[in-house]
């Protein structure tokens, strides 16, 4: 089994309309949304199948008994993150060191298991699709994507090709998804900073040993950004493996919750297919 990880330096550079183009171009059967924090592949890879749905539980809480609690206050004095006032406890700021729970007399204080996001799978007879959605405020981030790999994983066992579309940025969420990965394709955006979240993505896949290459989405907006990476990745040893040019029947294609690839004519959909023929016959197919 392969995993084709695809990974962009920050959101809407076009990684999911990537990711959708080569599920349907591969007839991938085996895939997942490790974007956590903000999934949207399941808008248009759902084939309006209904998902199991688990509660997932990162970290967790402290909880005041206050049956117990003689309000002496040692608590929230100790408290280095401010989540305790008036002997309650902010889920949203606790960070589950367990301090309060050692200092307490009464033993009034406990940690309690918090859910802190749901796990998502949609399975059909032929399909699995694992996808995942981290609550607002919770730090779990690089441990939910470990759970939608493992349950996307557990599924696919019997799957040639995995396609992951990976989170934005480098924080724990991307090195979550980069274990295991034996390819990471970079969508990158002909701008400075999409220059500069490029270098830091493949800084970070470096430091794992796993191969890198690059797309370059909306090329033609800037051709003088484009020949920069082109340059540095051949610098570097980077393969650019393609350009995909601006093409408005991307946004159609998003508003209507499709996949590129149904729109086969457009110019962004026929730059996508000779991407995927690429990375499938030169990276994929023999090694």
């Amino acid at each position: 089994m392969k995993q084709l990880l695809i990974l962009s330096g920050k959101g809407g550079t076009g990684k999911t309309t990537v990711a959708s183009a080569f599920i349907k171009l591969s007839n991938c059967k085996s895939f997942a949304d490790c974007d956590v924090d903000a999934p949207n592949l399941h808008l248009v890879m759902s084939e309006n199948m209904e998902p199991v749905i688990n509660d997932f539980y990162g970290f967790q809480k402290a909880f005041i008994d206050n049956s117990k609690c003689i309000n002496c206050g040692l608590c929230e004095e100790n408290c280095h993150f401010g989540a305790i006032r008036n002997f309650e406890v902010s889920v949203y700021e606790c960070e589950g060191c367990g301090v309060c729970c050692e200092i307490c007399p009464q033993n009034a204080v406990s940690m309690t298991e918090y859910a802190s996001g749901s796990l998502k799978l949609y399975k059909s007879q032929n399909k699995v699709f694992s996808t995942a959605k981290l609550k607002m405020g919770s730090g779990a981030s690089g441990k939910l994507v470990t759970a939608v790999k493992k349950q996307l994983l557990k599924e696919a066992h019997n799957s040639e090709l995995v396609i992951i579309d990976g989170s934005p940025g480098i924080g724990c969420p991307v090195i979550a998804s980069i274990s295991g990965a034996n390819l990471v394709l970079i969508v990158t955006e002909p701008t400075v900073s999409g220059i500069h979240d490029m270098k830091r993505i493949i800084k970070t896949a470096k430091q794992f040993g796993t191969a890198c290459i690059v797309c370059i989405n909306k090329f033609d907006v800037e051709m003088d950004n484009t020949k920069k990476i082109e340059a540095y990745c051949n610098e570097i040893q980077i393969p650019v493996v393609g350009r995909i040019p601006f093409d408005n029947t991307v946004i159609k294609a998003v508003n209507n919750f499709k996949s590129i690839d149904e729109y086969q004519d457009s110019k962004a959909a026929k730059a996508i297919k000779t991407i995927w023929n690429t990375i499938y016959e030169n990276y994929l197919l023999s090694k």
